[in-house]
């Protein structure tokens, strides 16, 4: 009974791991390009092919964590979670020591780990399954124990079941990347307030510390002070010190978590830097036309979408993206590439608000229908 209820609880946290993020397989292939970018593994050839390894390994979650639900092929089942969990581990613990990718995406929006965290969380899994490898070995078949030939096996129903399973999360997965993640785990789902979340952000914001690297020009002795050490102590910046700044090496720290919320980086501004956020979330009624890559939208659906707009009864049309000529008869407005991926995944879509709320989002395409 232990031994079943250990497999019970680790089949389906891998299965629960590859469905959040299989109902948004962009979300999860921005991911890896984090992880495939300069600052990281600098290997931005494979950027292009994030999707396509998205793909693969939510499928190796999904797939192998129903299989050992299911009790099927334990030995090839557990042999590759194990090794997929190797895997998850050396990136978590890459991203936690070198402070890189500061959330793994392992759950999606859904669930929130820190580098560390998420890494623990790749240890203990990959125990428990050291551990379930141990206790079904006498379980393991003595022939085809990495294959699916050879004598067929009785449990049809079983096959049966991961083949609708597999059915059902295509079908999730498809409609993710073509049109919006069927389950919105988002900060930006409609129904949120932006205005009422940036008035909680400002109530409780985050406090940060930034400590200095400090150098001595005549000893070459180098330090770390705070902020506050740094005013107190005029021998680090007075006239004639020989303490003088690393510029490059200063560190901000997190002192006091604030109320978390993605909101905190929609920042919208016109090509000259004037803020423009908040007569947009206070706006009776705005339409945005958002776009994360404009030079890959086609010209044609720029016109249409921004024809459409233009119909519409609203008292802000703003076109926001990350360059300043994308939009020809929209006010172009500028805004954060990756802060524009976190509202909706689509290149481009369409954001509605009235008095800072989201009552619609949608992708351009299926807009101009």
């Amino acid at each position: 009974m232990i031994k079943g209820l250990l497999r019970f609880v680790v089949a389906v946290i891998f299965i629960l791991s590859g469905f959040v993020k299989a109902v948004d397989l962009v979300g999860f292939s921005f991911k890896m390009e984090e992880y495939f970018s300069p600052t990281v593994f600098n290997m931005p050839f494979f950027e292009k092919f994030a999707l396509l390894f998205s793909v693969i390994v939510v499928i190796l979650e999904l797939l192998l964590g129903f299989m050992l639900l299911l009790k099927l092929k334990l030995k090839f089942t557990l042999s590759a979670l194990i090794a997929l969990c190797v895997f998850f581990g050396f990136l978590t613990f890459y991203s936690a020591y070198f402070n890189v990718v500061t959330d793994c995406g392992c759950f999606g929006d859904a669930i929130k780990f820190t580098p560390w965290q998420s890494f623990i969380k790749d240890i203990v899994l990959l125990l428990a399954l050291l551990i379930l490898f141990v206790l079904y070995r006498k379980d393991f078949r003595k022939k085809d124990t990495y294959s699916y030939s050879g004598k067929k096996e009785s449990n049809k129903i079983q096959y049966i079941l991961l083949a609708v399973f597999s059915l059902v999360m295509v079908g999730i997965g498809a409609y993710g990347i073509l049109y919006e993640p069927v389950i919105d785990f988002r900060d930006y789902k409609i129904g949120t307030d932006l205005k009422a979340e940036k008035e909680k952000i400002n109530k409780n914001p985050s406090e940060y510390k930034t400590f200095y690297s400090l150098k001595n020009e005549k000893t070459g002795e180098t330090l770390k002070v705070d902020q506050d050490a740094y005013i107190r102590e005029n021998k680090y910046w007075a006239e004639g010190s020989p303490w003088k700044i690393e510029e490059g090496k200063n560190e901000s720290v997190l002192i006091k978590e604030g109320y978390k919320s993605e909101i905190v980086k929609f920042k919208i501004e016109d090509p000259t830097g004037m803020d423009v956020t908040e007569e947009i979330i206070n706006a009776p009624r705005a339409i945005l036309v958002f776009s994360y890559h404009p030079k890959e939208v086609s010209p044609e659906l720029l016109k249409q979408v921004e024809a459409k707009v233009k119909t519409q009864k609203a008292n802000i049309v703003y076109g926001v993206s990350t360059e300043p000529n994308t939009f020809k008869t929209l006010k172009n407005m500028m805004m954060d590439g990756t802060a524009i991926k976190t509202i909706a995944r689509s290149n481009p879509f369409i954001l509605v608000l009235e008095n800072g709320k989201i009552i619609d989002k949608q992708p351009a395409k299926e807009y101009i229908k």
